[in-house]
């Protein structure tokens, strides 16, 4: 595993672009790598050079020069259409000169196992796919804060179990895979340790925040009605849709090896995440310097 300022064995002298570099997992790359003396090209519409996955022109500029690429979709690799754009950003890789892309996928889900298909059948001269589901993250960077803030969280989802997984463990994975030899052709599955409800996860954390947080699971038709009050974006509303009532149905109750496979320690345990996040105060009414909690599953 690489650590904050550690020498690498073998140095990364050209760039690596992190697609999806300010997000949930993008931004952990991102940091890993700086502080490993690695020199980072961050892939957003906002950067120099640019990348945008609805505009191809960008592409070639944001991969030229660079050694490898972490791939994290917008917004999901679950949605139509992902897998094209992943074979036509593969393509460019080659003609980009870049040998290594890590995939970011979602574990039970139809569309990003084709992206995947999509990547390992590719020119490209190494591949690693990082595939999971739900980040402890979610509840703590993105908009469901509000409704922890509230105390009252209603979601589409009673009893299944979900191997919730830490995105510190999947940034980790993936620098390794981006800076290490022996990951090419890989495929890890990450989970946590543990298999938890939604209920559990949120009665855990409210007894990390000392605040009794209230769960109900709801409808669907509820849950998006919640939501558009809220003003979550349509696109954001139709994938979570299509997480809570297709794949979260069961096929993700059981853990993999993943983390241990890619790094030799065992994944981090969601109650160690629920303390360590309540010590900011996130979960906690009239805590001062909130963050911006707009969705982003990179």
């Amino acid at each position: 595993m690489i650590t904050p300022g550690q020498t690498l064995e073998n140095p990364v002298r050209e760039p690596i672009l992190v697609l999806g570099g300010t997000g949930k997992t993008g931004r952990r790359v991102v940091e890993r790598l700086r502080a490993c003396g690695v020199p980072v090209r961050v892939g957003s519409r906002s950067a120099d050079p640019p990348f945008d996955w609805d505009d191809r022109s960008t592409w070639a500029t944001a991969l030229n020069g660079t050694s490898a690429a972490y791939v994290s979709f917008f917004p999901d690799l679950a949605v139509p259409g992902a897998p094209e754009a992943v074979a036509a950003l593969s393509a460019q890789a080659v003609d980009s000169g870049t040998r290594r892309l890590v995939l970011l996928s979602g574990r039970g889900e139809e569309e990003a196992q084709r992206a995947e298909r999509v990547l390992q059948e590719s020119q490209i001269a190494e591949w690693t796919v990082v595939r999971c589901s739900w980040f402890f993250q979610n509840f703590s960077e993105s908009f469901w804060v509000e409704s922890m803030l509230a105390g009252d969280v209603a979601l589409p989802t009673e009893g299944v179990g979900e191997p919730f997984v830490d995105a510190e463990d999947i940034a980790d994975v993936a620098v390794a895979a981006l800076t290490q030899d022996g990951h090419a052709g890989q495929v890890y599955e990450l989970t946590g340790p543990r298999l938890l409800t939604f209920a559990q996860a949120i009665d855990e954390i409210g007894q990390a925040c000392g605040r009794r947080l209230r769960y109900a699971p709801i409808s669907m038709e509820d849950f998006a009605s919640a939501l558009a009050e809220q003003h979550v974006p349509d696109d954001v509303i139709g994938l979570l849709r299509y997480l809570f009532g297709e794949v979260l149905d069961g096929r993700n109750a059981s853990l993999a090896d993943g983390v241990q496979r890619a790094l030799g320690r065992e994944p981090r345990d969601f109650g160690d995440y629920a303390r360590r996040t309540a010590a900011t105060g996130i979960w906690t009414p009239g805590t001062e310097g909130q963050p911006d909690t707009q969705e982003d599953r990179s």
